[in-house]
């Protein structure tokens, strides 16, 4: 995972709400079990037309979407299945992070574990963002902070366990391997 400190993008804007995972990612890509050439696929259904090419009306296909870093939705982000596939798309097409008012427990937990930083604002700034694709925005992960270009600085909420995942670029599995000196330590001190 590539560590985050600050994230610095415009926005791309889709302003549906109950995006599920499955429109995410559409279930028959899910045979992989690695993340690269996801993105591809991500909402396929939606950014693609029958024959294979971009769909000019899908907001993530529009010129002013290229390069954005930043995803902002509208409520209820990432519901439906667990599947990891999803942060995985949307990491491989080159999102960070992602904003909504209100973000799917399992989705949430799975971004993070994956080095994707879901970010819950409320209504009044969530709309505003809503409102304004191509916005600049700076995210702070040390301060858990997100900034609007109003000048608004917000906290995020944010678990201070997987801050220090994202901050580090480490997952769960990679922090316990970075301990093995110090357990493999307490192991011979400890009594048999």
């Amino acid at each position: 995972m590539e560590p985050i400190q600050q994230i610095r993008s415009r926005t791309a804007v889709l302003p549906y709400t109950n995006i599920d995972t499955d429109q995410i990612i559409p279930a028959r890509f899910l045979r992989t079990t690695t993340r690269e050439g996801l993105g591809r696929e991500l909402f396929a259904d939606w950014r693609l037309n029958a024959d294979g090419t971009l769909n000019p009306d899908f907001p993530l296909n529009r010129p002013e979407a290229a390069g954005c870093s930043v995803l902002v939705a509208d409520r209820n982000f990432g519901c439906g299945s667990s599947r990891e596939h999803a942060p995985w798309a949307l990491l491989d097409y080159g999102f960070r992070a992602v904003i909504s008012t209100e973000i799917a427990d399992i989705f949430r937990s799975n971004a993070l574990k994956n080095g994707l930083l879901p970010i819950v604002v409320d209504q009044a700034n969530g709309q505003w963002l809503l409102e304004h694709p191509g916005a600049q925005v700076v995210i702070d992960l040390p301060s858990a902070t997100l900034q609007l270009p109003t000048g608004i600085s917000m906290e995020f909420p944010i678990d201070a366990f997987a801050r220090y995942c994202l901050m580090n670029g480490t997952d769960e599995l990679g922090f316990l391997l970075a301990q093995a000196p110090q357990i493999s330590s307490y192991e011979q001190r400890r009594p048999t």
